[in-house]
């Protein structure tokens, strides 16, 4: 196969470093508007083809997939052009601006029997698939809450605030783990320096006795990378930022017991072992490439497919709603 990556900032080089040491990908092929940026990656990888135009990319019949690691704001544009030239489409997270996007270009897809793959790329880190067989193994038992950390001293984007950027990722392990149908959220956050939010809290209402937070924060002192997974058997710790036990199971619950009535019930809390499992430390976008590269083969629908980024656009759109409306409650239709 032939390949191509638009945009090579911060994100687009390690899809070129990957695709290049992909057995299955024969040639690489690379635009940046910047032409300084791909002076430099074509100094890192002399092997590939660096263009001038866009159009070039779309015009070369042989090029099959084509990478889009560029702000969302240019997902749309550069995904529907790629889509009408009959070239299997990568879009990065938050794969686009809106809903009507996304329908859009999974429209089109479908009709040229295409496929799209957006890259929530933790889907496929070690850590979040060992989490994947937890939770359906029953280990933890009923799930009871997901809370959700991830802050730091970030860079502010220009074209989205902080749920955009960051809470993307928070939205797709959630939705990744957690099959309950979410039934409403309300979003808080507020604007200190730009006009797009850089801290806010997400809660999330299931359609069972389950609750979700995510706490997104682009001005803390500190980067924690942290979730908390609570169930009626067993709690699990994620954090990324931990080198060795990124995952902890702990052997703790809550049990409860009553007299006559709840309120003489007695709470007690059972503190067993703590454990952390082996985790496989394959690079996840060594993984997302070969999954996109597979399902072009076969012929099926990839593991993050377009359905899958619409699923995320539609809840930060939603969220992006509550925020502006000081915290409303959002109820999700039946198809939500």
């Amino acid at each position: 196969m032939k390949a191509a990556v638009i945009g090579v900032g911060y994100w687009g080089p390690n899809l070129v470093r990957n695709l290049w040491s992909n057995e299955k990908i024969e040639q690489v092929f690379v635009f940046d508007i910047d032409s300084d940026r791909l002076k430099l990656v074509k100094k890192k990888f002399p092997g590939i083809y660096t263009v001038d135009s866009f159009n070039k990319i779309l015009s070369n019949d042989q090029i099959e997939l084509v990478f889009i690691a560029t702000p969302v704001n240019t997902h749309y544009n550069l995904a529907i052009k790629s889509l009408e030239a009959n070239k299997h489409i990568w879009v990065e997270k938050p794969f686009t601006l809106n809903v009507k996007q996304a329908e859009e270009l999974i429209n089109t897809s479908e009709k040229k029997s295409l496929k799209i793959f957006v890259d929530h790329t933790f889907i496929y880190t070690g850590a979040v698939r060992k989490m994947k067989e937890i939770v359906t193994s029953d280990l933890l038992g009923n799930l009871l809450y997901f809370d959700s950390v991830r802050i730091n001293l970030g860079i502010f984007q220009s074209d989205v605030n902080v749920i955009w950027d960051l809470a993307t990722h928070d939205f797709s392990i959630l939705k990744h783990l957690i099959s309950f149908d979410i039934k409403a959220l309300s979003a808080h956050g507020i604007a200190h320096y730009v006009a797009n939010e850089n801290i806010a809290h997400i809660s999330i209402y299931f359609d069972r006795n389950c609750f979700a937070h995510i706490h997104v924060n682009w001005t803390s002192p500190v980067k924690i990378r942290r979730m908390l997974i609570g169930g009626s058997k067993k709690m699990l710790l994620y954090d990324d930022m931990e080198n060795v036990e990124k995952i902890r199971i702990f052997d703790s619950s809550i049990i409860l017991t009553s007299k006559e009535n709840i309120y003489e019930a007695l709470v007690q809390y059972r503190m067993g072992d703590m454990y952390s499992p082996r985790i496989d430390q394959t690079e996840a976008l060594t993984l997302a490439i070969e999954e996109f590269i597979s399902a072009v083969e076969e012929n099926r629908t990839p593991l993050t497919s377009g359905y899958d980024g619409l699923e995320i656009v539609r809840l930060l759109e939603l969220s992006d709603y509550s925020l502006k409306h000081q915290g409303k409650i959002i109820y999700l239709d039946s198809n939500g």
